[in-house]
């Protein structure tokens, strides 16, 4: 299983960045997509994910949208407001369950940096 995350970049303060993740390979099911952000220093947190429910952290609320386009496995997050302290590197992540086996696990995708200047 491969993730592949794309969108990242420099945004001003206030602008707005779509992130994309596809999740391909031999993939039976997917439970949840979602994404990460890691700031220099810091740890992982989640952002936002997508599964059953839809959850979003606190600092994101309002200001970022996560969908999902169930037929690509692809994940998307609407990045609005964006605001310095935004600036992370982005990690998609997927729980799923491939063909070959009857464990569901987690995968990461690479990272995306997002950098908003002030």
């Amino acid at each position: 299983v491969q993730l592949q995350a794309s969108g990242g970049g420099l945004v001003q303060a206030g602008g707005s960045l779509r992130l994309s993740c596809a999740a391909s390979g031999n993939i039976f099911s997917i439970k949840t997509m979602g994404w990460y952000r890691q700031a220099e220093g810091k740890q992982r947190e989640l952002v936002a994910d997508s599964g059953e429910t839809t959850d979003y952290a606190d600092s994101v609320k309002g200001r970022f949208t996560i969908s999902r386009d169930n037929a690509k496995n692809t994940v998307y997050l609407q990045m609005n407001s964006l605001k310095p302290e935004d600036t992370a590197v982005y990690y998609c992540n997927t729980y799923l369950r491939t063909r070959a086996t009857a464990t569901w696990r987690n995968y990461w995708g690479q990272g995306t940096l997002v950098t908003v200047s002030s």
